[in-house]
This record gives structure tokens, sequence and C-alpha cells, in this order.
């Protein structure tokens, strides 16, 4: 089985350089990745981005996607790996490229996996990587910084001779990234309403569940779960508040088994 790079994205968050694009788009090309995604560029010169791109990947660049916002252009991923050369207490699952790339040839056979790079001055912050479900590093000797292409070209390389293994494991569809997104929103609210988050930094708790349910891979139907789990707790809440009393028997879970019964209908 071989890495399905149909399914793989180079994920250009903020790039700086329009010929940094266009090197990023000729090493996608040169690997056999055709999908090239910017996010905010800066200067998207294409006259510039060519030159670097020469004839030979002038599809990927008339083909590259371009976006305002990094959610919505993460939506239609379902595992994303970000791009780092940091370490720190939010960037634990820190992996090398010859073991990321195993893991990503059963995952890319149903889904889409975006390699989200981050602006040539900074990388990707903390509050970007929490789109991520693993990260990856590229060693070095001395100096941890790479030049964006070269980066891009690096991954790109150890992606493309990927998935030689005889046997792999079989990883199902997961949920895509704006199935995800809509869920943390609302998990996080059902959590700030039962008081479980604090509301002075909400979001350190909620990356440490993001990484709990990135190590598990939620499926769209397990989504679905969740979140009616957060619609009953949003509703337990809004019953005890204006009245102050039990919740009848026979209602307490009505949206759970409903969650449950949409689940055993879409697994059959």
């Amino acid at each position: 089985m071989k890495i399905n790079l149909d399914h793989i994205s180079m994920i250009l968050h903020q790039p700086h350089y329009p010929e940094n694009i266009g090197a990023a788009a000729r090493a996608a090309k040169n690997m056999g990745i055709h999908r090239l995604v910017l996010v905010s560029p800066r200067d998207c010169d294409l006259t510039r981005i060519l030159k670097m791109a020469t004839h030979a990947a002038e599809d990927v660049v008339a083909d590259m996607e371009i976006y305002d916002d990094l959610r919505d252009a993460l939506a239609t991923c379902q595992y994303i790996v970000g791009a780092t050369a940091r370490s720190g207490s939010h960037r634990k699952t820190l992996q090398d490229p010859k073991k990321l790339v195993r893991e990503l040839v059963p995952i890319s056979q149903q889904n889409r996996v975006g390699i989200l790079f981050g602006p040539e001055d900074r990388g990707l912050s903390n509050l970007e990587l929490k789109y991520c479900h693993t990260l990856v590093t590229i060693p070095t000797a001395e100096f941890a910084s790479l030049n964006l292409a070269q980066a891009v070209m690096v991954l790109a390389y150890e992606i493309f001779l990927a998935g030689r293994e005889k046997s792999v494991p079989h990883v199902p569809r997961l949920a895509n990234s704006h199935e995800l997104e809509n869920m943390y929103d609302h998990l996080q609210e059902a959590l700030a309403q039962i008081h479980f988050l604090n509301p002075e930094n909400p979001e350190y708790w909620m990356f440490n569940i993001r990484r709990f349910f990135s190590r598990i891979g939620l499926q769209a139907r397990e989504v679905k779960i969740v979140r009616g789990i957060c619609r009953q707790l949003n509703w337990y809440f809004n019953q005890r508040s204006r009245s102050a009393g039990l919740l009848p028997a026979q209602s307490q879970g009505s949206v759970a088994e409903k969650e449950m019964a949409a689940s055993a209908s879409t697994k059959s």
C-alpha cells in the first residue's frame, strides 16, 4: 500500500515571499503532490511565484487555493500535521519525518491530510497549532530553522518515499477539521456553562482536550455523539437555571439516545 498523494495538501500559512511560494510549488510537484494551499499570503506576485516554480509547476500554481482564514483553509482536512522547529509545553507530540510518513500511509487512503507550515519569520504559533493532530520537526545538525521551501521539499520527499511496507493498518475516514472545530466550539460552550473551564484561561484546558481527542482520531459519527452530550448538558443547565428542579426521568437521555441511534444507523 502506497501513500495516496492525491489526498496530501501543502498548506502555507501567511507566507511572506512569492519566491518561497513558487519554490514550494515546484518541490511539491517534484514529489507528486499537486494541491498547494495559501492562507493570507503577504505578497502573491504571480510573476515572482512562477519564476521560482518554473514551467513544470505552472499547473500547481494555477490550481493553488487561497484563503483569508486558517480555519477555513483546513476545513476539509481530516488529519493535520504542523511543521515546527520549536519545542515546548504545547509541542510535546513532535515526530521525525520518517516516523510520521509511515503513519500517514494508512490515514491517507480515506482521509485528506494537510501539512501545515508557518510564516518564514516566526513559524506556527500555539494558537495555530491547536488545529493539528500531530507535529513534525526536521532534524538538523545545528541551526534548526529551515527555509520554507526547503522544509516543504524535505517533507514532500519523505511522503513520496512512504508506503513501501507490505502491510499497514486500516484507518477509517476521520472527521474533518470543519466538523471537529464546530465540536470544539460546542464543547467549550458546554464546559464553560457547567464551570469546568476557568473563564480566565479557557484555551489552556481546551488545548489539553484537543490533544486528547487528537490521539484518539474521532470519526464523524463520534463527533455527533460528543455534540449530543454537549446539547444535553446545555439543556440540563438551562432547565436547572429556570426552575432549580430536577429533570423528568423520561427526558434525561433523549438527546444522547438519539445520537447513539444515529451513530448505530451510520455504522450499519
